[in-house]
């Protein structure tokens, strides 16, 4: 709205603002002007203007000044997981990428062999008899005509099951003993060690043998030997992490915290132990596979009819003269799968354990 003098009025004519309407009509056909009364002439003083200028000045050169330093600033690199940190390292060492291939396909065959198996493990077949490897049985056939290369496949259970499940145990055992064993300390500790030293004192397939003779072959009793067996190895790698850990400074602050005993071994300690506990345990599995399968050749292990590596071997040596495959396919299938494991467990030690990934 224009006055008769030509001046822009900023109120109308009843002495009010305009609404909003009216403001935003004003803003299109005029600038705002102040008014008489209406300016700094007015009783304000051109000095707060001024101030305030200068103010926001000041605070826009600050916030460019902060933008700039910010684009400035490199970017904190980005840390990988561990899990791409260890397929890294995993990818550079050629030999331990087969093992563990060759692992996950024994893996396979273990959970799904019976239902791969070209045939039946136990069928037997007179006319096939000792017959030599062919396009129908790849590893031929044993003295009762059956084919080896099913009994094998379906074999891979009995060893995984027998020799994973007593590796386990010993890792948990051996776990739970070490954890009080290296925390506690003191006279308790050394009576602890000197008895696992009493075990491991005993070659293990003799100690295995002495066991089984007492308590006789079974699957449970032979879970429980390998479990025995190996638990001293396990108990002796948990403690000595423990007392490396245990005089660090975040298990210190824990104890300051007054946290328990049992969240100090457990979330605190325990953690930062798993890496050479898993490289361990992998290392006794591989020698799990190799003492079930020497018990079950020398008749204390698995009992037929079962398809156990060991036991095939056992019962085909008197043919090797006239069918040495009888006894060459399981003999080749245990040491591939040990050499296997060897190489995964060596890769994992390479990997997982601090440094394992630098040259």
């Amino acid at each position: 709205m224009v006055g008769e003098d030509g001046q822009p009025v900023p109120f109308d004519k009843g002495g009010e603002p305009p609404d909003e309407e009216g403001a935003a009509r004003l803003q299109d056909e005029v600038r705002w002007q102040p008014g008489p009364g209406e300016g700094p002439e007015a009783g304000e003083p051109e000095g707060v203007l001024e101030t305030v200028a200068a103010a926001e000045e000041a605070a826009f050169e600050q916030g460019a000044g902060a933008a700039v330093a910010a684009a400035a600033t490199p970017a904190r690199p980005h840390r990988p997981r561990m899990r791409t940190l260890y397929w890294r390292r995993l990818k550079k060492r050629p030999a331990a990428l087969v093992g563990l291939i060759v692992f996950c396909i024994f893996l396979f065959l273990a959970v799904f062999g019976p239902w791969i198996a070209p045939y039946d493990y136990a069928a037997q077949d007179a006319a096939l008899r000792l017959k030599p490897p062919s396009l129908s049985h790849p590893f031929g056939t044993d003295q009762f005509g059956r084919d080896i290369l099913s009994r094998v496949i379906v074999g891979t259970r009995n060893i995984f099951l027998l020799g994973g499940i007593g590796t386990l145990a010993a890792a948990l055992a051996g776990t739970a003993i070490g954890l009080a064993s290296g925390y506690a300390g003191g006279w308790t500790d050394e009576v602890i060690m000197r008895l696992l030293d009493v075990l491991l004192s005993f070659p293990s397939l003799l100690l295995a043998l002495v066991l089984l003779s007492t308590v006789g072959p079974s699957n449970i009793n032979l879970v429980v030997v390998v479990a025995i067996l190996y638990t001293p190895m396990l108990a002796r790698v948990v403690r000595s992490m423990v007392l490396d850990l245990k005089s660090k400074e975040f298990v210190e602050a824990a104890k300051v915290r007054g946290e328990k005993r049992s969240y100090v071994l457990f979330r605190e300690i325990l953690p930062n132990s798993l890496p050479p506990l898993l490289v361990e345990a992998s290392m006794r599995f591989s020698y799990s596979i190799f003492l079930v399968a020497s018990l079950g050749f020398l008749g204390l292990g698995v009992q037929p009819p079962s398809p156990d590596w060991g036991l095939q071997i056992n019962e085909a040596r008197n043919f090797f003269a006239i069918a040495p495959w009888t006894l060459l396919f399981p003999a080749a299938t245990i040491a591939v799968l040990v050499i296997a494991t060897s190489l995964m467990s060596d890769g994992l030690r390479q990997v997982m354990l601090p440094g394992g990934g630098r040259k």
